[in-house]
């Protein structure tokens, strides 16, 4: 039997697709990993396609692993020469190759957070920037923005005009540009940015790149940014032996699961595939295989009601499966108190292990009560996306001395590490050397070795030089055969007495910290056992700088997973709790109340989607009837992505309270009551029972009328006094536009907006 007979006929159609733009439409669970292998192997195995001409993209090492591991089964011999990595991998792979054209050295460093943040608080104290009127944090976002659009910071600078705070911005972004390149560094956006950029001034590595990749893959298309985008287009335009372009390029992903605009991704690029490829051909895969009826159609019910998208609908042959549960309980307490111990039971009873159970919400500050109740109930547990244990601040010590090692011109590691363990060098001393480094125009380690013609350093230069010669030494060890990675670690802890010192400690939290030290040990032999490559230090240090918070999910381990929608996308999980569902959480104030809020909450709505088809048996959905938020409790409606559901998939339950105790009796909620528009902040809780509201009618039926029109004078809570602009249909509500004096237009949905007449 043929590897390609287990393909459904849409899969299949793809699969043997083998020139010209493909577009693959891949809802959830439609098996789309499985369509991209199979299609590798297909065009080497029947089309003849060299290995080495096949690129894969993806955007998490976690997704590029379990693409690898199928491919090398799949293929078999030669699959070693396909590149199958992350955007991040694959253009730190291009820039070590040709980056010296863009003047920087193929040893660069590759800043993590951290490190942005800490070169940023350099430049604001150059600049005289007051980073409590100017965050560093959002001029580094401002930065990052500008790279995802490809712009520079010259070009920044121009567009900043007369704006006082842009062209602060642009001093700032310029300065920290030189800075990074000083430091032979580049931050994650730079890997994206210069690739593009040395592929638009280097025609003859644009070229090789090209007639190297002829085939091109991307997953996760939906999530693209402009700079990616770019780069992809340049990587796909190489022409063929008859001079004409081929555009092998084929894209797999779902415009339905692009939720990450807050990073820059451009959903415009899935949506205008075939406007930027004429020729395009378009797939869909709409079979799913991972959730129930239910599931699908609770999950299909509720995207529908996005406008900017592509027309389609999953479907399963799976069980039809138990109706989607959905529980409002008084409290965001009583949340966590309900699930925790539903969990508890379905392990108990032996229905589920901990590691079927994922418990989801719009942001990490819900996590606090789960996290309190898990730990009550003694069940295992872990966040994803808490600290990663590489910015932990003994592993970021001791990688700030390999990467002084490898790069002496990273003036962050140096500056790090300089007093680390003490040795008696103090701000004063740094700051000197940081001057005079600044002055002559050299990196900050440079500046170290001239220590002693550094003004106001005699008490300190013996001190610096001893610094020096410990790294030299180090430096004169890595080229030796027999001196590995291990070897290396093992003699910077030695020569530091970094251990010795928390063994002296003698506390938990220092046991705790050399215990992730031996984990780092751990984590450098298994780099230098498994490397595709030779072992490098340059090789360890890439491959732990673009590791993600999700590539550290062990999936057989034993506990609750507790994660944010944006990071549970690409997982699957038995069950899953859906929690936070109400305005003003989920989806959340900011984007109900945002100036363009129709195009917010679509995204807010995929996220909802996303969330919902990650459950494979059992999906549950909760609400609180009252939240406390920024320390004042709250009183929100269940979410309008509730009141989407069909009645029929919804299991509804209202658990109630009495005397502290859970009441197992529990009543069906009544959608068939009036609903009553009720603010955010109530001074006092009803009595009466909460209910959802009944799904509004449009679509030709009668709306309720607005109690002013175009020119009256209205009155908003945040906003003040406005003038009402234009009143439209948006999608399921009003939208009005409305002129404040001092806040400019914006643009509010009448039912959140709580307008008020002025006579």
């Amino acid at each position: 039997m043929s590897i390609y007979d287990t393909l459904n006929p849409e899969q299949k159609q793809a699969v043997f697709h083998d020139k010209g733009p493909l577009l693959i439409l891949a809802g959830a669970g439609s098996g789309k990993t499985r369509v991209l292998t199979h299609r590798i192997a297909y065009l080497i195995e029947e089309r003849q396609v060299n290995p080495w001409n096949i690129l894969a993209i993806t955007f998490t090492n976690k997704a590029a692993r379990e693409m690898r591991e199928r491919v090398d089964k799949l293929v078999g011999y030669g699959s070693e020469d396909i590149w199958v990595s992350t955007f991040h991998s694959t253009c730190v792979r291009i820039l070590r190759r040709f980056i010296e054209t863009l003047g920087y050295g193929r040893s660069f460093t590759i800043y993590d957070t951290d490190d942005q943040k800490t070169l940023m608080r350099e430049v604001c104290k150059y600049l005289n920037i007051d980073t409590k009127r100017t965050n560093e944090r959002a001029i580094l976002s401002a930065i990052s923005k500008a790279k995802d659009e490809l712009i520079g910071p010259e070009e920044f600078a121009r567009q900043a005009g007369g704006d006082y705070n842009q062209t602060r911005y642009a001093e700032a972004y310029t300065e920290y540009q030189k800075r990074l390149k000083a430091s032979n560094a580049l931050d994650f956006d730079d890997l994206i940015f210069k690739t593009v950029e040395l592929f638009q001034t280097n025609a003859e590595a644009l070229r090789y790149f090209q007639n190297r990749f002829r085939y091109i893959m991307v997953d996760e298309y939906q999530d693209t940014n402009t700079a990616q985008f770019h780069l992809i287009h340049l990587l796909a335009s190489g022409v063929d032996e008859d001079g004409a372009k081929n555009f092998n390029l084929c894209v797999v992903g779902d415009d339905d699961q692009s939720i990450y605009k807050f990073r820059g991704a451009n959903i415009h690029n899935i949506l205008n595939f075939e406007k930027t490829f004429p020729s395009a051909k378009v797939i869909k895969l709409e079979q799913n295989y991972r959730s129930t009826k239910s599931i699908l159609n609770t999950a299909n019910e509720v995207i529908c009601n996005n406008q900017g998208r592509k027309e389609k609908s999953l479907w399963t042959d799976n069980e039809e499966g138990e109706p989607v549960h959905f529980t409002q309980f008084e409290t965001d307490f009583d949340e966590a108190d309900g699930i925790t111990s539903e969990i508890k039971r379905s392990v108990e009873n032996g229905e589920a292990n901990y590691s079927d159970f994922a418990i989801l919400y719009r942001t990490n500050a819900q996590s606090r009560q789960f996290e309190e109740k898990l730990i009550l109930k003694n069940i295992p547990y872990k966040i994803i996306g808490g600290t990663n244990f590489y910015s932990r601040k003994e592993i970021k010590d001791v990688l700030a001395y390999l990467k002084t090692i490898e790069n002496g011109l990273d003036s962050i590691a140096v500056k790090r590490i300089i007093n680390v363990p003490r040795r008696g060098i103090g701000l004063t001393t740094i700051d000197r050397v940081n001057d005079y480094a600044l002055q002559n125009d050299i990196s900050f380690y440079d500046a170290l070795t001239r220590a002693e013609h550094i003004p106001g350093l005699q008490r300190s230069v013996t001190k610096i030089m001893s610094f020096v010669s410990l790294i030299e030494g180090l430096k004169s060890r890595i080229n030796l055969e027999t001196y590995s990675l291990k070897d290396l670690v093992d003699d910077i802890l030695d020569a530091t007495g970094y251990v010795r010192e928390l063994e002296a400690e003698d506390t938990e939290e220092s046991k705790d910290r050399i215990a992730n030290i031996d984990e780092l040990i751990n984590k450098i032999v298994t780099y230098e056992e498994t490397a595709e490559e030779e072992p490098t230090l340059s090789g360890f240090l890439e491959e732990i700088a673009l590791v993600s918070d999700i590539d550290n999910l062990t999936e057989d381990s034993e506990y609750v997973v507790l994660m944010t929608l944006h990071s549970a996308k690409g997982l699957e999980f038995p069950y899953v709790y859906l929690c936070g569902m109400e305005e003003g959480v989920f989806p959340g104030y900011m984007s109900i109340m945002a100036e363009n809020p129709l195009e917010e909450i679509e995204e807010e709505r995929r996220l909802c989607y996303v969330g919902i088809t990650r459950a494979m048996k059992r999906l549950s959905l909760s609400a609180a009837k009252q939240r406390m938020l920024r320390g004042e409790t709250q009183y929100n409606r269940p979410s309008r992505f509730i009141n989407e559901i069909p009645r029929y998939l919804l299991k509804m339950t209202l658990p109630t309270h009495r005397r502290g105790q859970m009441n197992r009796t529990v009543s069906t909620l009544d959608f068939d009551q009036p609903f009553t528009e009720r603010s955010y902040k109530q001074p006092q809780i009803s009595n009466k029972p909460y209910v959802l509201p009944k799904a509004k009618q449009f679509a030709g039926k009668q709306m309720g009328t607005l109690s002013y029109e175009v020119g009256d004078t209205v009155k908003h809570i945040k906003f003040g006094l406005g003038t009402v602009l234009d009143i439209t249909m948006g999608g399921k509500d009003y939208e009005v536009t409305v002129e404040f004096p001092n806040y400019g237009v914006k643009k509010l949905l009448s039912t959140f907006a709580n307008l008020i007449r002025i006579d």
